[in-house]
């Protein structure tokens, strides 16, 4: 199990762009998938983007690819979300989670832990 902790929320005028980052705890972070999720208010909690235990393999939402990247320093146990071209619709939660296998997923329920999310604000 790790401890996931996000950062780099914020809020921000559209077109703009935030970096997310997520520091794991512990010594397994290198075994992990992990992957971003987020959740508007009164929506489910959706899949953003997910990258492998070694970071050469990435997955897309289609309303991101494009504009967000995903990816991860093992040595710093930490993966990172960079937002460009931000959008009003971009605004929510953002939820970063931890899958203990080195394949990346965008199921939701094959993640198994959790950070306490980071909101994000895109004015229009």
């Amino acid at each position: 199990q790790v401890q996931l902790v996000e950062s780099g929320g914020g809020l921000v005028q559209a077109g703009g762009s935030l970096r997310l980052s997520c520091a794991a705890s512990g010594r397994a972070f290198s075994r992990y998938a992990m992957g971003w999720f987020r959740q508007a208010p009164g929506k489910e909690r959706e899949f953003v983007a997910a990258v492998s235990s070694n970071g050469f393999i990435t997955y897309y939402e289609d309303v991101v690819k494009g504009r967000f990247t995903i990816s991860r320093d093992n040595a710093k146990n930490t993966v990172y979300l960079q937002m460009n071209s931000l959008k009003p619709e971009d605004t929510a939660v953002y939820y970063c989670a931890g899958r203990r296998t080195v394949v990346a997923s965008n199921r939701r329920d094959e993640y198994d832990d959790w950070g306490q999310g980071t909101q994000v604000t895109v004015s229009s």
